[in-house]
């Protein structure tokens, strides 16, 4: 039996790494598994999603809802991510994060830039994201298993899911303003960056996030991740690399 699993799982990669960032970054709703108070028996359902700027995902929910209940009384849960397209849904990649979920105080720091990412992510939580009975947690990934599709399978630990170093906070402290130039001044950029980098469609994409390693885009139907071609060691990189993108965007489309 040991040794069958062992031929099952595949050895993690970089390219195992991205399949599952882009899986976690790219995601807009997830199934969440919780243990229900009292009975311990597995209660599943669906929530939104975002991301914080280190990777950890970030959902907002009511407490009246059994899961937060759920979560309150054991932050132990899981959240599978990773939407089928045509034909098989089990042919389609997926992820599992085993977590622990962590409340953020209203207030604080933490909590301020997780509302503010998860509203640039899904903009109409506005409506009740203030309301006094719903709540951010955090979920603090632990482990993950990846599905990449049949035959391959393959485990991943916090330190493969999650961005580190002294980048992460420099960057979150000037995300937005990024964010609100580039969606204000350089629409074409990201149209650029959705079609050449993501090889999307359509029109009326804006930046939803930028982290170390890339951004987030979206239109009105679809969700892009874009990497970058080396991962930011200081907020002030980002400028460089979306100009340097963005040209070669623009050269590669000029040469076709």
């Amino acid at each position: 039996m040991t040794e069958t699993r062992k031929d099952v799982i595949r050895e993690t990669d970089a390219e195992a790494i991205r399949l599952a960032t882009t899986l976690i970054r790219s995601a807009r709703f997830g199934a969440l598994a919780v243990i229900e108070p009292g009975t311990g028996a597995p209660l599943a359902s669906r929530v939104g999603v975002a991301t914080d700027i280190d990777g950890a995902p970030l959902i907002l929910v009511s407490m009246l809802s059994a899961h937060t209940g759920a979560i309150l009384a054991d932050p132990r849960c899981s959240l599978l991510v990773g939407e089928p397209g045509k034909g098989d849904p089990l042919a389609h990649p997926r992820i599992t994060l085993v977590s622990r979920a962590l409340q953020l105080e209203r207030g604080s720091a933490d909590h301020a830039r997780a509302e503010r990412r998860y509203l640039n992510r899904n903009p109409k939580a506005k409506l009740y994201v203030g309301l006094g009975d719903f709540s951010i947690f955090r979920l603090e990934p632990e482990r993950a298993s990846l599905n990449g599709g049949f035959g391959k399978a393959y485990h991943l630990d916090r330190a493969d899911l999650l961005t580190g170093g002294p980048v992460v906070e420099e960057l979150a402290a000037s995300e937005q303003s990024a964010l609100d130039h580039m969606n204000a001044d350089h629409r074409d950029a990201i149209t650029v960056y959705a079609r050449h980098f993501g090889r999307a469609e359509g029109d009326g994409w804006i930046v939803t996030g930028f982290d170390a390693d890339g951004m987030d885009l979206a239109s009105p139907d679809a969700i892009c991740r874009i990497f970058f071609p080396r991962p930011l060691s200081a907020a002030r990189e980002l400028r460089t690399v979306l100009v340097e993108m963005a040209k070669t965007g623009r050269s590669a489309g000029q040469a076709q």
